[in-house]
């Protein structure tokens, strides 16, 4: 496998690890003139903090104690942290797998830690390993870990860790208002270089009718039964990964039909639902759910494997229509990440080129949501000119926020397209075959 642009083996990796604990607060006192710990009964326990732990099993304590220290504030989101310590994850990898320590700071600047890191990074996102916004996120983490260290007086103030750059920006209200932007930024920020063209949400785009079919019909051979009914949900209601992995049995019995639309069932979603469903940003709402589907999922319920799972899990995950053999959710609660979702999704993508399905050989779960959203565009816009009522049916059903209507417009935005690039494609079509007929008649000639 490819690690940082270095073919290695997996036996030869092993590599820093992140781990979540249960943060008990504490207060110290010197008692005898020794030092005594005890509980805070004014500060709560914080479940599910990000801590970093080296290949030898020691703590990153710097960056742990940064991470404790923004949760304990109350100014950062645990979410937040937890997607800063997880960057900050792949950089304590690099520097392991370079035996790098993270003082690393010479008076050669190509030689320093960060300078290597970022040189990496910008090769990963170069051959595709990494996204231009992941790359930049990572990279942006690492310097806001150092202001932090320096901050606290654990670097020397004269080490050269970059080399500031001030930045200023125009630009215009929703007024007409010429307004300005000014900041501080540094040498070692990787822009951020979107990728030309029309994408969707997190940057994919759907498969065609027929390749999700195809990756569908391979599923039920190839992957396990729950990987097959959550790409299901995904193609066929447009829900994310996260609210799949905490869909409740409850919640598809309370399903209910969609008075204008025979065979579709409403399902609640969200922190407003009974039994709550994980949404993204927490909104309330209903998505439409197949009733075929809906069957068949609670089918799936009664099944003896699926019992045997419920019975090795612990009591507030019993009620997960999905858990992992060993009784396990799927993800984390309140994430829309699932690390056993992406193993399966990996080898299924092998299995898809071995089978001659080319359309998974860069398939991502998202895509079926994203394919759920197209298909649903196109038929909103195939029943109804109105392209606000469109948008309104799509943000609707994908639960879209109140303020999200330019990711909603995407939709509607692609399929606008479709016809316009199908007829270029034939226009293009028509005329090469116009002028290799030509070139194969002079030649017969």
């Amino acid at each position: 496998m490819l690690l940082y642009g270095h073919r290695v083996s997996l036996r030869e990796i092993i590599l820093a690890t992140l781990e979540r604990i249960s943060y008990v607060p504490h207060y110290v006192e010197l008692i005898a003139g020794k030092p005594q710990y005890h509980s805070s009964s004014s500060r709560p326990a914080i479940e599910g903090v990000p801590q970093i732990f080296w290949a030898d099993c020691k703590p990153w304590r710097e960056a742990n104690l940064w991470a404790v220290e923004r949760i304990s504030i109350g100014d950062t989101s645990l979410k937040t942290v937890a997607s800063n310590m997880n960057g900050l994850l792949n950089y304590a990898r690099f520097l392991e797998h370079h035996e790098l320590h993270w003082l690393t700071f010479p008076m050669r600047k190509a030689d320093r830690c960060l300078v290597r890191y970022r040189g990496a990074l910008i090769r990963m996102r170069d051959s595709g390993q990494l996204s231009p916004s992941t790359a930049s996120e990572y990279m942006r983490n690492c310097v806001m870990f150092y202001r932090w260290v320096k901050g606290k007086g654990l670097l020397s103030p004269d080490l050269p860790l970059w080399r500031e750059k001030p930045y200023f920006i125009t630009y215009f209200d929703h007024v007409g208002f010429e307004r300005s932007l000014n900041g501080v930024t540094t040498d070692l920020g990787i822009p951020n270089r979107a990728r030309l063209g029309e994408a969707l949400e997190d940057g994919l785009l759907p498969v065609s009718a027929a390749d999700r079919d195809a990756i569908l019909n391979l599923a039920k051979t190839e992957v396990t039964r729950e990987l097959y009914l959550m790409l299901c949900l995904g193609f066929f209601t447009g829900m994310r990964l996260g609210s799949i992995c905490d869909l409740k049995i409850e919640t598809l019995k309370r399903a209910i039909p969609d008075p204008s639309a025979q065979g579709l069932l409403c399902m609640a979603l969200g922190a407003g639902a009974s039994p709550p469903v994980h949404t993204k940003f927490n909104v309330s709402g209903q998505v439409w759910i197949p009733e075929a589907l809906r069957d068949e999922l609670l089918e799936y319920a009664k099944t003896l494997e699926r019992i045997r799972r419920e019975a090795a899990a612990t009591p507030e995950n019993r009620d997960l229509l999905f858990l992992t053999r060993f009784g396990n959710p799927y993800g984390r609660r309140g994430s829309d990440q699932s690390s056993a979702v992406n193993v399966e999704m990996s080898s299924f993508r092998k299995a898809g080129i071995a089978a001659g399905v080319p359309a998974l050989r860069s398939f991502h779960f998202h895509q079926s949501r994203c394919t759920f959203g197209t298909e649903l565009a196109r038929l909103a816009l195939s029943a109804c000119s109105d392209v606000a009522i469109a948008i309104s049916v799509v943000g609707k059903a994908l639960l879209h926020g109140p303020n999200s209507e330019a990711t909603t417009f995407k939709y509607i935005k692609f399929i606008q397209a479709a016809p316009i690039k199908q007829a270029l494609a034939d226009s293009f079509l028509a005329s090469f075959t116009g002028i290799h007929s030509s070139l194969v008649a002079q030649h017969d000639g």
